[in-house]
């Protein structure tokens, strides 16, 4: 369901450059940022850290940002570098928008229920591109498996995107696909046919190596056996 966010966040200038100072400006909690936007020259700013993080767990929230000659501006989040490791934002790009003004964005896809029984639901494409509102852009959209049978399929232009957005993506675009769920021995079976299409050998392993020498020694017994009593007869 849509609805206006407008998190306000307070920004400081950013003086110095380069990565020592990026990492100086994290341990301070501030995170290193850049606005622009609607024909104005980028501006560098820091800010709050942990509240920033929390702002962006919804990455879509239109945020107030407040810059240090106290000017308001709208903006969103157009890219969040984060490390790699560690839950951390190292850098974010902050793209200003207006009210009433249009703007394209990757919304979220979430599944919901449970599709018949077995089946795989496979999300094919877990957001989708609309336009909305800068400021009532949805948090994401919700679509239903429950009692869906092998072969369903959910496509974009089935997903309920609400009043004022409007699909940019593909309307065929495949979002959930629902399919027969097949038993081990199945996949064992088109592997082995599939690898025998191919070409594929594989090496004997050890214990079945082992199994197939104790196999022929048995049979070399049995057949030693049966000549040493063929012997015993003709004497």
């Amino acid at each position: 369901m849509a609805k206006e966010i407008s998190l306000r966040l307070e920004a400081k200038d950013r003086t110095e450059f380069g990565k020592g100072a990026a990492r100086r400006i994290r341990r301070a909690d501030q995170i290193p940022a850049v606005i622009y936007g609607h024909g104005a020259d980028p501006v560098h700013i820091t800010l709050p850290g942990h509240a920033t993080m929390l702002a962006l767990k919804n990455p879509n929230a239109v945020l107030t940002i407040v810059m240090p000659n106290g000017e308001e501006q709208l903006a969103l989040a157009k890219d969040v570098q984060r490390e790699v490791l560690r839950p951390f934002i190292e850098h974010i790009d902050l793209v200003t928008v207006r009210r009433g003004e249009k703007v394209t964005i990757d919304v979220p896809v979430h599944v919901e229920g449970e599709a018949a029984v077995e089946t795989n639901v496979i999300v094919e494409n877990s957001v989708l591109s609309v336009e909305a509102d800068a400021l009532a852009i949805p948090e994401s959209f919700t679509v239903s498996v429950e009692g869906l049978e092998a072969g369903s399929q959910i496509l974009a232009k089935d997903v309920e995107l609400g009043s004022g957005v409007t699909l940019i993506a593909d309307e065929e675009l495949l979002v959930v696909n629902v399919t027969q769920q097949v038993s081990a021995e199945a996949l064992e079976a088109e592997l082995a046919e599939a690898e025998a299409e191919a070409g594929i050998e594989h090496e004997e392993s050890d214990e079945e190596a082992a199994e197939d020498e104790s196999t022929a020694g048995e049979g070399d017994g049995e057949e030693k056996s049966e000549g040493e009593g063929d012997k015993g007869e003709d004497a």
